[in-house]
């Protein structure tokens, strides 16, 4: 063969083509990057977010993680084994109340943890008459009420929609499945019900029984039966960031400290949080993971 009709590159007479894991050229070579041990150790099945201290320390307890910051980062983290399945557990809690920060405290576990599921635990406000303190709302759908306009006529609030993955909805209906729907917990004077609900959320404290915000839910769906003012930054951020991960789903695990109206008070912060950590650690084993 004539040296002009030598080839040491690619020759394409038309069409589509893609070239994955490879070198051109004299001297060229193929790198794999592959993360680093130390990096594969950290990832965990389930990351959790919390934003009060009542609700990290729930959690930590409840969980028995160890505190091991990443970075700089507060991270606590550790190994439980419930009906012999063995699950890798990372906690942050977010720097302050509020959607932004839910957000941030989202990328913090992505980038350093790369959980399967992500769970928002605390505690929120009740919105239904059959909902009473001590209770825990599993969410795996939020309503964002904040989305609005303002017009010379007056607000014009446009709700915005988010579910979760139909895996991690499966796993949540498995748990009912097995718990009964409404789940109990606890006995006694300690115990309480666990209900599968659709969570609403925004920016906005909610303190007042006649509140706009509380009239347009209703109307919104009947079946909202918490409000809190992360779980719309959660189901945003994993709507936007969520698949870059490989990461599975998220849920919101709500205990009711109050029922969103002038006698919002804390008092019943730390049993509602510590409720909703037991649900959290009963539901673990159900959820789907990196195994």
């Amino acid at each position: 063969m004539n040296d002009q009709f030598k080839n040491s590159g690619i020759i394409n007479q038309g069409g589509p083509m893609t070239i994955s894991g490879s070198a051109i050229g004299d001297g060229a070579a193929v790198v794999h990057h592959h993360l680093t041990e130390a990096v594969a150790g950290r990832r965990a099945d389930v990351g959790v977010i919390t934003i009060k201290e009542s609700e990290a320390r729930a959690v930590i307890d409840t969980l028995k993680l160890e505190h091991a910051p990443v970075n700089g980062i507060p991270f606590w983290h550790g190994t439980i084994d419930l009906r012999g399945v063995p699950s890798r557990v990372a906690m942050t809690r977010s720097l302050r109340q509020g959607q932004r920060s839910t957000m941030a405290a989202f990328e913090n576990l992505r980038e350093t943890f790369r959980p399967a599921v992500v769970a928002l635990v605390g505690i929120g406000g009740g919105f239904q008459p059959d909902v009473s303190t001590g209770d825990v709302a599993i969410a795996t759908r939020a309503v964002y009420y904040d989305l609005r306009k303002e017009t010379a006529d007056g607000t014009q609030r446009r709700g915005e929609d988010r579910e979760t993955s139909a895996i991690v909805g499966n796993a949540v209906n498995s748990f009912f499945v097995d718990y009964g729907e409404p789940a109990r917990f606890g006995s006694g004077e300690n115990e309480f019900q666990v209900i599968p609900c659709i969570v609403g959320t925004g920016d906005a404290v909610i303190a007042d029984a006649e509140s706009e915000i509380r009239k347009y839910l209703k109307h919104y769906n009947d079946k909202i039966s918490v409000v809190d003012m992360e779980a719309g930054g959660l189901a945003q951020a994993f709507h936007e960031r969520g698949n870059l991960a490989q990461m599975r789903g998220w849920v919101v695990i709500r205990g009711v400290s109050d029922y969103s109206n002038e006698e919002k008070d804390d008092i019943l912060q730390k049993s509602a949080a510590r409720n909703a950590a037991e649900v959290l650690r009963a539901l673990i084993p159900y959820l789907p993971s990196h195994t």
